[in-house]
């Protein structure tokens, strides 16, 4: 299976499935864990300083000699230095999102890295195309963390039929059912951050795991709308405060001042109901945590008897 896949082809995995790169807790532990087991594993550089982000690929390079990524969120106040160290260590693909990554293309490519942006819109997916990229994630709002507006279900298709490159599906996808339903939109890969967040080697707090255990289909929020970067996170004492500044019209700055340090305070010091709990929807219909190779052999085992199922009932 996937033998011809595009994007395994592309990349030399084995597997067309993605680990988001999540700030904080997407670690070289988590990384090389996805890699191993015949995906691609990402490093979240976030707001990582260099020297960090450095460390991290070095571990990660220690524990895989498969590929591997690192998600470079261009807002970062060390964007130029992360990008630095990138290069340096010649990473095989670069992740980017929250904004163009197009100066930098030329320097990735020297080094042989494959680019693939993440998109929330036909527009971007299209700038970004023509500025380089090898391929383009398409996240939909359903996923954790920042977000866009447009649903997968809709932004997916249309990406797909905008460019000439591959497209990685991302948002609401969690086991072989999403899977099988981003590859029939068009996708010739899925990324996965909250599939990933339950799994034995990603380093967040247990207390973090356990409240997206219990999460619902109607547990997540959004907030950050006012300030123009939305994220999706678990609705807690956190959110509600936020949304009552919100409406009493708080100010930018102080809104900020009440997000620094919140993914912190949740993924590492446990403190879920003051730290900002970065999830996506689908977190209400996981119910365990298990290996990140147990994770991959299901999806992938299951995708047979999901397009049976398909088949059937196309009957």
């Amino acid at each position: 299976m996937f033998e011809n896949n595009v994007v395994c082809k592309m990349l030399g995995i084995k597997y067309p499935i993605f680990q988001g790169g999540m700030a904080w807790i997407g670690t070289a532990e988590l990384a090389s864990a996805v890699s191993n087991a015949g995906g691609l594993g990402l490093i979240g550089a976030g707001h990582m300083p260099p020297d960090v982000l450095r460390a991290e690929i070095q571990k990660c390079k220690g524990w895989t000699d498969k590929p591997f990524g690192v998600n470079i969120m261009l807002m970062s106040p060390f964007v130029k230095e992360v990008m630095q160290v990138v290069v340096d260590e010649k990473v095989p693909v670069v992740t980017t999102g929250a904004g163009n990554p197009g100066e930098y293309v030329p320097a990735l490519k020297e080094i042989g890295s494959k680019v693939i942006p993440v998109v929330a819109s036909v527009a971007l997916a299209k700038r970004l195309v023509r500025v380089g990229a090898d391929a383009v994630i398409a996240e939909g709002t359903e996923s954790g963390g920042h977000i866009g507006e447009i649903t997968t279900m809709a932004l997916l298709p249309q990406v797909v039929d905008a460019v000439d490159v591959p497209v990685i599906g991302a948002g609401g996808i969690g086991d072989s059912r999403g899977m099988a339903a981003a590859f029939a939109l068009g996708a010739q890969a899925v990324q996965m951050g909250t599939r990933f967040v339950l799994s034995e080697e990603c380093i967040a707090h247990e207390n973090y795991k356990k409240m997206v255990l219990k999460a619902k289909d109607r547990s997540t929020v959004v907030t950050g709308r006012s300030l123009g970067h939305p994220a999706r996170v678990l609705a807690n004492k956190l959110t509600r405060k936020y949304e009552e500044m919100e409406a009493a019209q708080a100010s930018a700055e102080e809104l900020e001042k009440l997000g620094v340090g919140s993914l912190h305070r949740a993924t590492h010091e446990g403190d879920v109901d003051n730290g900002s709990v970065m999830i996506g929807e689908i977190s209400g219909m996981l119910n365990d945590i298990k290996p990140v190779q147990k994770i991959i052999d299901d999806i992938v085992g299951g995708l047979p008897e999901v397009i049976t199922g398909v088949q059937n009932r196309c009957k």
